[in-house]
């Protein structure tokens, strides 16, 4: 498809229209510095030709993974384990993967712009995905350009039917709109073809055929909660570590000896400092305690509940993040259960996702090659040391098996590595020695090429009554 043909079906079926979206529901916006931030995705009409960004993302960014430690944790965890891997190409053989190899294809990764690693693209990568739902890059100059994910809408349909909407059987991914500050900057915006993009979507948005959601979106009322218990917490101690209060006073008193004597109380009774002090009461005052203290609202397991459901929609393991669910019951053992279960079902997958997504815009080196993670050098993934002991021990046990019955050593190797038996390959050759079928040179009465020997490889001389020696 022209680009010519993108841009013109883009600006006729979507940049001349203003399409409204559906109502959401009540927790929609989150105040934060005084400005309201939108915590979840307003749906769009699921007719169109476009799926619109999700208008999250500041919200997300601002009240929840900076004003949140559970969040930022759990996101931390995922960040910085994701981050640690490498990028090579792998193999197919036979359907099967094969060994991992570099081209100099791979530069563009290893330095994605100025001063920057394979780590910090993992690391941005990772924190648009799980802020936004969706990682857009595209590269330009050589170098890879993030795009905003708030400024970018995907257009669905056809270029050579505009009438197709976005739910209809014969739809498909027609390209990107890039708006420069904002759909509604009055800046000209910029379409991409979709081999142009790298689009990261570790988590499908059912929605939608082509956009991602965030991780956070299904918890936003636990994170809400912890929020309002931190705050709970902190009024707490600003109010002197001490329950809610109900003070009568005589109805005689009038209402600037009121007013004096609330400030009088609040002066001496009020704030951390203040926490403790005896309450001497007069004129008829009485004392009476409405609220619950921490140990009576059972407080750590309240929050400590919301963190652990923040962690599980997140896939990392309380006692990886260090929250205080995870510790109680933590050894060494469970440590290792749980990195194992954040590697397997949480770090590979996104691994596998981000291979996949930054491929599309790379020129690979054929043959059948596809980019694949390379974690062999992440210390967190070791095993123990035993485990890993014994497994090399048996994994070169197999090699020698496979060696004395005469395959080949390189595909031996192979066959281990990939854990396929159909990439070996015969020598041809049996027995301990390798030799030729029906040759064995040790040995008085050996057979060399079907005739007994002397021991020394020339042929026995018959004995004198004509059987053989």
């Amino acid at each position: 498809m022209a680009e010519s043909a993108l841009v013109r079906f883009a600006r006729n079926t979507f940049l001349g229209e203003q399409r409204s979206f559906f109502p959401w529901d009540d927790f929609a916006t989150f105040n934060y510095g005084n400005l309201q931030y939108p915590l979840t995705v307003p749906p769009q009409s699921l007719g169109g030709h476009e799926e619109r960004p999700a208008q999250s993302f500041m919200g997300y960014v601002q009240a929840l993974y900076k004003s949140n430690g559970v969040v930022y944790a759990v996101m931390a965890v995922r960040m910085l384990l994701f981050s640690e891997a490498r990028f090579q190409w792998r193999r197919m053989q036979s359907g099967r993967p094969g060994d991992l190899f570099g081209t100099p294809e791979l530069q563009i990764l290893e330095n994605p712009w100025p001063g920057a690693t394979t780590g910090d693209l993992l690391t941005r990568m990772i924190q648009d995905a799980d802020l936004e739902g969706n990682f857009y890059c595209t590269i330009r100059g050589g170098q890879i350009r993030r795009l905003n994910p708030a400024w970018v809408t995907i257009v669905v349909g056809s270029p050579n039917d505009p009438s197709i909407e976005a739910w209809d059987i014969d739809s498909e991914l027609v390209g990107y709109i890039y708006h420069p500050n904002g759909p509604h900057s009055g800046i000209d915006p910029e379409v991409l073809l979709p081999e142009e993009v790298c689009h990261f979507k570790p988590i499908p948005d059912p929605a939608f055929h082509f956009r991602g959601m965030s991780w956070l979106t299904p918890v936003v009322r636990e994170i809400l909660a912890d929020g309002a218990a931190t705050s709970h917490k902190l009024k707490f101690f600003e109010s002197g570590a001490t329950p809610n209060m109900v003070v009568s006073l005589d109805p005689a008193i009038t209402k600037d000896q009121f007013d004096q004597w609330i400030e009088t109380f609040k002066g001496r009774h009020e704030g951390v400092r203040n926490a403790y002090r005896t309450l001497y009461l007069g004129g008829g005052a009485k004392v009476d305690v409405v609220g619950s203290n921490f140990q009576q609202i059972d407080f750590k397991i309240t929050q400590g509940a919301g963190e652990t459901r923040i962690a599980a929609a997140g896939g990392v393991p309380p006692v990886v993040v260090g929250l205080s669910e995870g510790l109680q019951a933590a050894t060494y053992s469970n440590y290792e259960l749980a990195m194992r279960r954040l590697t397997d079902l949480t770090m590979r997958p996104l691994w596998r996702n981000a291979a996949g997504s930054l491929q599309n815009i790379l020129r690979g080196p054929g043959g059948g090659a596809e980019l694949w993670y390379d974690d062999r050098d992440i210390p967190a993934l070791a095993e123990a040391e035993t485990d890993r002991a014994m497994n090399q021990s048996t994994r070169a046990q197999t090699l020698h098996t496979l060696i004395a019955a005469g395959f080949k050593p390189d595909t031996a190797i192979l066959a281990v590595e990939a854990d396929d038996f159909s990439l070996l390959d015969h020598t041809d050759l049996f027995s301990v020695q390798l030799q030729p079928a029906g040759s064995v040179t040790q040995g008085k009465g050996a057979l060399v090429a079907g005739t007994v020997t002397g021991g020394n490889g020339t042929p026995a001389a018959p004995e004198a009554n004509g059987t053989p020696p």
